[in-house]
């Protein structure tokens, strides 16, 4: 007679558990997306300021505006040098949506963005002890340009 081949139902449960093992081991890795998600959203948020920052300063200075230490309007944004200012007026009236989705605080010439809290902050402290937000930085000098940066070490 001829001998089948095949697994005994020994080797069949071997090797179930050890897959139930791997998988409680590396699934916490693959399951907590949150916080990348999180930084990435941050990342985007970076794009859109800087994007629409060139966009304004570009339409300055087609206006010849983009010279101007005072706030100048451009197309119902508040520009300083060219670009928009740290305020809702400014960079808020650039990025649509800015305003509705992202909690967001003026600390001097800086604008801090964080992800929306309810009450809104009324402290860019209280954005900022997150350690995951964007800083916007607007144009202090004729040649300064604007600053975005990310921190997203605790997202």
């Amino acid at each position: 007679m001829k001998r089948q081949g095949g697994f005994t139902l020994i080797e069949l449960v071997v090797v179930i558990v050890i897959l139930g093992i791997l998988a409680v081991t590396a699934a916490p890795k693959f399951l907590n997306l949150q916080s990348d998600a999180r930084a990435s959203s941050l990342q985007g948020l970076k794009g859109a300021m800087s994007g629409a920052s060139g966009i304004v300063y570009g339409k300055a200075a087609i206006d010849g505006k983009e010279t101007s230490e005072k706030t100048v309007a451009i197309d119902g944004i508040d520009t300083v040098y060219g670009y928009p200012k740290a305020t809702s007026a400014g960079i808020g009236a650039a990025v649509v949506g800015l305003d509705e989705d992202w909690s967001s605080v003026v600390s001097g010439s800086t604008l801090v963005v964080g992800f929306k809290q309810d009450p809104k902050p009324t402290l860019a402290s209280k954005i900022t002890e997150t350690n995951c937000y964007v800083t916007y930085s607007e144009a202090t000098t004729l040649s300064s340009g604007v600053s975005v940066i990310v921190t997203a070490t605790k997202c």
